[in-house]
């Protein structure tokens, strides 16, 4: 509230001199005006939210004198990562003289170059791929901009999880030893994450799989 104080005028010579005011604001209300608004735009602001990714992790097996036996793995590509090496095979991993007399896995040398990791993981895991491109495409104009704004389209997200879900999709086990930069493994969960791969699994690296990395250097 503004007040005005009026100042008297003194008498001199018989003339009377004009009164002078001064104004006074009181800023108490503007204060609580301000708090009003910074809680307005505070409860209406839409923070950023985190984003990450989900991985999922197996089940620590305990040692046991009869372990169980490792399970069959179906469409899945296994990373091994060691210094600023990648490297990986695809389907079941068998070591030499294996008891199902299978021929001993191989390990491929990969890197994060225009033709390699990105391209191989597009090549393999088309079929999510394409079904996602195929949805994307039916979406429309103002579904895009809420979805880029961070809402959420609960039927669409159902759809992509049943696509990573099918058997046609890829599956991958990510695996590092004591050498393995962080850096790469980011880098690799991101290429990941971009060929649309569902399920993620970092899991521990075998005495026969290091020594077969050993034989690969």
């Amino acid at each position: 509230m503004a007040e005005i104080a009026e100042g008297g005028g003194n008498e001199k010579g018989g003339k009377k001199r004009a009164k002078k005011s001064s104004t006074r604001v009181d800023m108490t209300p503007m204060v609580d005006l301000a708090f009003l608004l910074l809680t307005f735009f505070v409860m209406t602001s839409t923070f950023n939210k985190p984003k990450v990714m989900s991985l999922v992790y197996p089940a620590k097996i305990e040692d046991e004198p009869n372990p169980p036996k490792q399970p069959q793995i179906n469409n899945a590509v296994t990373f091994l990562l060691t210094e600023d090496k990648i490297y990986y095979y695809e389907g079941q991993y068998f070591s030499a003289g294996n008891p199902q007399g299978k021929p001993a896995t191989v390990l491929s040398e990969t890197n994060f170059g225009p033709n390699g990791v990105r391209k191989y993981l597009a090549e393999r895991n088309a079929y999510v791929i394409k079904n996602v491109e195929q949805l994307d495409s039916k979406l429309t104009r103002e579904q895009k901009k809420l979805m880029a704004e961070g809402e959420k389209d609960t039927i669409y997200e159902r759809k992509v999880i049943e696509f990573k879900k099918h058997k046609d999709a890829l599956k991958v086990l990510v695996k590092t030893d004591d050498k393995a930069t962080c850096k790469n493994f980011i880098d690799l969960i991101d290429e990941l994450k971009i060929a649309q791969i569902g399920v993620i699994a970092p899991v521990d690296l075998l005495a026969s799989e290091l020594e077969l990395i050993k034989a690969k250097k």
